[in-house]
């Protein structure tokens, strides 16, 4: 209990310190709580959230990654209509989930960070990241690292 409660703690400060301006890579080992515990800050610190869990989502999902990105506006209207929600600038979270599987999404996020309209949190475990990331370039945006314990 006292690790989920310090875990939230830090999100909750990424979240009021950083106003848009940083992603948050949330990493560790696999089936430990990362997902669970950023979609409960999620549901209690934001207005609207949009999950995409990239070990289950759709093709058309990755494409609009890889065909929207140039156009923000079209790039988020389609992910609203795709996945059925409805974000509100700087009330919103995007979290995405499993990031290690699409490292495209992991490079988008300097555009989306840059557009400043939501606040970002990726969540994957720790040794598959690593994997995943040779071949892409790693945003400055995303700074700040949190090791998630097992069994927390």
């Amino acid at each position: 209990m006292y690790y989920k409660r310090k875990i939230y703690e830090d999100i909750l400060k990424w979240k009021n310190e950083n106003k848009g301006k940083k992603a948050l890579l949330i990493e560790g080992a696999r089936r430990v709580g990362k997902s669970t515990i950023v979609e409960e800050f999620a549901r209690n610190e934001y207005e609207s959230y949009l999950l995409i869990d990239f070990s289950r989502t759709t093709v058309k999902v990755k494409n609009i990654f890889r065909n929207h990105l140039d156009d923000i506006d079209l790039f988020y209207q389609l992910l609203e209509a795709e996945l059925n929600s409805s974000l509100k600038r700087r009330k919103s979270l995007l979290i995405f989930d499993e990031v290690q599987k699409f490292p495209r999404a992991r490079e988008a996020i300097k555009a989306l960070v840059a557009d400043g309209r939501y606040d970002l949190i990726e969540t994957g475990s720790l040794i598959s990241i690593r994997e995943n990331s040779a071949d892409i370039l790693i945003p400055s945006e995303e700074k700040k690292y949190f090791h998630v314990p097992n069994g927390f």
